[in-house]
């Protein structure tokens, strides 16, 4: 009787000490380890491909920006909050909107993938924590990403898929879909990870599917098989932080 009510007990114990997580929680605890609010304090500073990338806090939100030295032009964009301007050798250049806002897109986009997972807690952004996955003999969350179309950006109808660590809470695979140019799917695999002053940086392979009747859920799945095909590389270089 004595050993039964023990295993009662124990059994009881560990149904009410198990907790269950949120997405909340993995995004938060991801955010945690790459550099928390160190993201919104200090200045970041990149190159990517032929730009020079600039984020930092302001009174909009964030000040985004990039630049490049164009046979004897200094071409300069900053985003800062939802305003967009362009100059050339520091005068302003009049832009279509539509022009103005695929600028401002581009931009964002960069930043966005340099800085993640800490765009993860934008109030656009819907986050849904799936069935964990297992890739490489390691477990993961898999959190599931879908954005409001109020301040979703243009691309609100993206949906993007997130491999967290569950021991390191660490971003080592992301994927999305999107509706641009007839559509279709990438996968992200990090590689190169460094910490610049406590902030988490990676560099990212970029995959396609070899065959685009596939659904977003199971592109894991086919990197593991070797299905899918190396398009770029996405690699930041000279990042520093401020």
């Amino acid at each position: 009787m004595r050993f039964i009510l023990i295993i009662l007990v124990i059994t009881v114990y560990g149904c009410h000490s198990k907790t269950d997580v949120t997405a909340q929680q993995v995004v938060d605890n991801a955010i945690k380890v790459s550099g928390g609010e160190l993201f919104e304090a200090k200045k970041v500073t990149f190159k990517f491909r032929d730009y020079q990338y600039t984020s930092s806090k302001s009174k909009q939100g964030f000040k985004l920006t990039r630049s490049k030295i164009q046979g004897s032009d200094t071409l300069l964009d900053i985003k800062n909050g939802k305003d967009f301007t362009r100059s050339i050798n520091n005068s302003l250049v009049s832009l279509a909107d539509s022009t103005a806002q695929n600028f401002s897109n581009s931009i964002n986009s960069v930043h966005y993938f340099a800085k993640l997972p800490y765009g993860l807690n934008d109030e656009a952004v819907n986050k849904e924590l799936l069935a964990d996955e297992t890739l490489f003999e390691k477990e993961y969350y898999k959190v599931k990403v879908t954005f409001n179309q109020q301040n979703g950006g243009e691309d609100f109808e993206d949906v993007y898929l997130y491999w967290i660590g569950k021991n390191d809470f660490k971003i080592d695979f992301l994927a999305y879909s999107f509706t641009v140019n007839g559509g279709g799917y990438r996968f992200r695999k990090a590689y190169n990870e460094r910490f610049v002053k406590e902030i988490r940086f990676v560099d990212y392979e970029n995959y396609a599917p070899i065959n685009s009747n596939i659904h977003l859920d199971e592109i894991g799945r086919l990197f593991e098989a070797g299905k899918l095909k190396l398009l770029s590389k996405i690699e930041l270089k000279n990042v520093k932080v401020e």
